[in-house]
């Protein structure tokens, strides 16, 4: 058995040709043996006709066996393949012309023969009376006598005279085939036809099997490539869009895909690396930390001053309160992540929940030298959010601008309306980012230095957390910024038709 598809289906075509050629074969010869025994019976029908319609084979109106064997012996000097039966009503024989031993049933039955007279479709087949079981097709006609009834005369059936052709019989398809130029003829032509068709079904599945092979290469090279490089076909669903043309382009389309999400795996696969190693670090910071200086306060307990143990302790409470934040940044993440966060929208003032940040970290940004300032327009209508979380994409927007803002530099939160959105800003005139860093900045597993004395405070989760929730919120999070020059974040939540009358200047 072939293991090529084009293989399996030349033979599979082979096979069908043979079956389809051995049936057309079987039914031109059962046609043509059909086509024969009708002409045959039709042709004959005049030959029993004029025996019949003679009347000296009648006597005293019935059938005289002698006067049919003689007429029967002229018959067959003029027509020798003939065999004519005299029967009686009944379909008893009377007289026959074939060879005396040669009859071995002395009666017909006359079912056929009164088919054949009734205009059945022919050919019609009636007992052989050479034969105790065998069928042939025959002619036959009525022989009438002349009966008085009443005051006039009708005609009864006296007999029937039955004709069968032996020798244009043809008894097998061998026979047929030597003895027909025709037939010869039709069998050559049928064997061309399907050797023709055969040749023309070859070439046919050999340019569709191609194109499958083609498109099986590719599948095999795209898998050996590691579902990396997706491969190029010629299928354009433009140029005739059968089947497989369609599964090329579908073929393509999802290689392309796969390609893509195997890069996609991989780049997370490296930036989950990366978020290990810095999480990693800034846990074992913070922790090696602590743990120093509350060893330090064990080792030397009762030879530090109070304002030396007081100093130790602070400076651990730094580290814990460090440590503690990482790790609820980190739980944070995950559970945005989830697949199903509540969400609990309310309507509130954006442009007070600015001013109630901004007041909070306005300590901060004063002993770090930093200017911040809220930057709030009038007539500010609504929005509708969890305020909770949005408090928390503030917070992370302005710890992220106050941490990498140099002293005496500013930091200007600022909200206002535009095209039926609310519009919040959060810019600082710091060195600001890179090119290179400006689109990696808000992947969680991205940590790198995105301003002039940056320091270490977090694993950059900030921005991830807040975009993540501006996600949820059905709302994006943008960054414009340029070196020396410093960086905007901004985003848009959309605004409640009642206004606020209660805006901050």
């Amino acid at each position: 058995m072939p293991k090529s598809l084009y293989g399996k289906l030349v033979l599979l075509l082979l096979a069908l040709l043979a079956v389809v050629g051995a049936v057309s074969i079987v039914l031109m010869f059962s046609t043509t043996r059909l086509y024969f025994q009708e002409v045959t019976q039709n042709v004959n029908r005049k030959v029993a006709e004029q025996v019949a319609t003679r009347r000296e084979i009648l006597k005293e109106g019935r059938m005289d066996p002698k006067a049919l064997k003689r007429l029967f012996s002229q018959l067959m000097t003029t027509h020798p393949s003939i065999e004519a039966y005299g029967l009686d009503p009944a379909g008893n024989v009377l007289a026959f012309s074939a060879p005396e031993g040669a009859v071995r049933r002395h009666s017909v039955s006359l079912a056929p023969v009164r088919d054949f007279l009734a205009g059945s479709r022919s050919p019609v087949t009636g007992d052989d009376p050479r034969s105790t079981t065998g069928k042939k097709v025959f002619s036959a006609f009525p022989v009438t006598a002349a009966e008085a009834q009443g005051g006039g005369s009708r005609d009864r059936v006296a007999g029937y005279i039955y004709v069968i052709l032996e020798g244009e019989q043809y008894q097998s398809a061998a026979q047929q085939f030597r003895g027909s130029f025709i037939l010869r003829q039709s069998v050559l032509f049928a064997a061309a036809s399907l050797l023709f068709a055969l040749v023309a079904a070859l070439l046919l599945l050999k340019v569709l099997t191609s194109r499958l092979g083609r498109l099986a290469g590719a599948m095999e090279s795209f898998e050996a490539g590691g579902f990396q490089e997706p491969p190029r076909l010629a299928a354009s669903l433009s140029r005739s869009s059968d089947d497989i043309d369609r599964l090329e382009s579908a073929f393509e389309a999802m290689a392309g895909r796969m390609a893509r999400q195997v890069s996609q795996v991989k780049n997370v696969d490296l930036l989950r690396r990366e978020l290990v190693a810095n999480v990693s670090h800034d846990l074992r910071t913070p922790l090696t930390a602590l743990q120093g200086y509350l060893e330090t306060l064990l080792l030397k307990e009762g030879r530090l001053s109070p304002q030396e143990q007081r100093d130790f302790l602070q400076i651990a409470t730094r580290h814990s309160e460090r440590l503690g934040k990482l790790i609820e940044d980190l739980f944070e993440l995950a559970k945005l992540d989830s697949d199903h966060v509540p969400l609990n929208p309310e309507p509130f003032s954006m442009a007070e929940l600015v001013q109630d940040v901004v007041q909070k970290f306005q300590l901060s940004a004063e002993r770090k030298g930093i200017r911040l300032e809220a930057e709030l327009a009038r007539e500010l209508p609504l929005v509708s959010a969890d305020l909770a979380l949005m408090v928390r994409v503030i917070e992370n927007l302005a710890d992220n601008a106050l941490r990498y803002t140099p002293e005496n530099g500013m930091v200007t939160a600022s909200v206002m309306a535009e095209n039926g959105n609310v519009a919040i800003r959060v810019a600082d005139n710091g060195r600001g980012i890179s090119e290179e860093n400006l689109p990696r900045i808000f992947n969680r597993f991205y940590r790198g230095e995105i301003g002039e004395g940056a320091k270490s405070g977090g694993a950059g989760l900030g921005l991830a957390i807040a975009k993540r929730i501006l996600e949820l919120h059905g709302s994006s999070l943008s960054v414009v910024s340029e070196i020396d020059r410093g960086t905007t974040f901004s985003f848009m939540l959309p605004a409640l038709r009642a206004m606020s009358s209660s805006s901050q200047s």
